[in-house]
């Protein structure tokens, strides 16, 4: 192999190795501007967007202990690399990929170990982020808290209001 494609296929084995996960995606006619503004949304998520020519794909994904095989990726391939929260991510993938339905189209990934389809791609994106879980699990932590204490607060209040009454009826 030429010395070229050695640092290529390195950068790229690299690359996959410490990602969280992988989205495959088929581009046909993304304009500069477009894959700028992806590329440039996946920064901003904790990810990047790479197009990776489909043997040194393969051979990567092979170092690294998986396989692609060739008649999964049809047409020009882009590599998403997650390098933060996948959900979040994968959102952002997804939602490009229904704003630019001809043009971009998830074809698969790599989660936790495990290949998914496109379909799985999109469930995954519908799954709360890191930061939504911990919202929901505070918000579950602080209810009974503030539940008490309103309980608490309107028994204190009602006294008043009976006290109150009853000094205005005597009158």
């Amino acid at each position: 192999m030429r010395p070229e494609k050695q640092l290529l296929l390195d950068e790229v084995k690299e690359k996959i190795e410490s990602s969280k996960a992988l989205v495959f995606a088929k581009y046909q006619g993304l304009d500069p501007n477009l894959t700028s503004t992806f590329r440039f949304l996946l920064n901003e998520k904790g990810g990047s967007y790479k197009v990776v020519r489909k043997r040194i794909l393969m051979k990567a994904a092979q170092s690294c202990g998986f396989s692609i095989q060739a008649g999964e990726l049809q047409g020009h391939i882009g590599v998403i690399f997650v390098d933060q929260d996948p959900v979040d991510v994968t959102k952002a993938v997804c939602q490009f990929q229904v704003e630019n339905k001809e043009k971009f189209e998830v074809i698969g990934g790599r989660f936790e170990g495990r290949s998914c389809s496109a379909k799985d791609v999109e469930e995954i994106s519908k799954l709360p982020s890191k930061d939504e879980m911990r919202s929901q699990f505070l918000a579950t932590l602080e209810a009974p808290m503030s539940q008490t204490l309103a309980v608490v607060e309107a028994v204190l209040t009602s006294v008043i209001y009976c006290l109150d009454n009853k000094s205005q009826s005597s009158e």
